[in-house]
């Protein structure tokens, strides 16, 4: 029998930008929102999640990452708004926008795509959308609790747009523990400078 990990491939974030992601939380955390926050340990830019997989692929996709950045090129991106998925009247996902290079971030995201295609992976159906993960909403969450956090995140001051280069990106095993989630670097390809 084969064994299977869970993962995904996403830019790490700088312990700067963490920082300001963990500071925005907090505000939001003063009005006790239903909310799970994302531990900044584990924050990251996810590129492409593959699910659970042969372990028997993970050769090949080191070698599919490896190609694609190799011929992708450092870039700078920023902090954008906050929101949330689906909108701010209903959330269910809070997140950082990403501002910046992104036409550059998102040549490399659909690169990735096309290249682990031809392993048999499927892409998202919508269009990607660079974001930062910083809490899901419970699901236990009224509609009313729901629409006061839209309320709250719509209040929120401007962030401040701190940016960072990509420099590398990650293939993370995540394992899904009831502590919460735990993701290993597996293998990390450096972007030409």
């Amino acid at each position: 029998m084969s064994k299977t990990c869970r993962l995904f491939i996403a830019v790490p974030l700088s312990d700067q930008v963490k920082h300001t992601l963990q500071g925005l939380q907090q505000l939001l955390k003063q009005e006790h929102h239903p909310v799970k926050w994302v531990a900044p340990e584990t924050m990251h830019l996810t590129l492409q999640f593959l699910g659970e997989i042969d372990t028997d692929l993970v050769p090949q996709i080191n070698d599919t990452v490896q190609h694609v950045a190799g011929h992708s090129a450092c870039h700078t991106l920023k902090l954008a708004n906050v929101g949330a998925f689906p909108h701010l009247r209903r959330p269910s996902v809070l997140w950082v926008g990403v501002g910046g290079q992104q036409e550059l971030l998102v040549q490399l995201q659909v690169s990735l795509a096309q290249a682990l295609a031809s392993l048999g992976f499927s892409g998202e159906a919508r269009p990607f959308c660079a974001h930062l993960t910083i809490g899901r909403v419970r699901r236990d969450a009224t509609s009313q609790q729901q629409a006061q956090l839209g309320h709250t995140i719509s209040a929120l001051p401007q962030v401040h747009p701190i940016s960072w280069t990509v420099t590398q990106v990650t293939l993370f095993q995540s394992e899904l523990l009831q502590t919460g989630p735990r993701y290993t670097a597996l293998y990390t390809v450096m972007l030409p400078a």
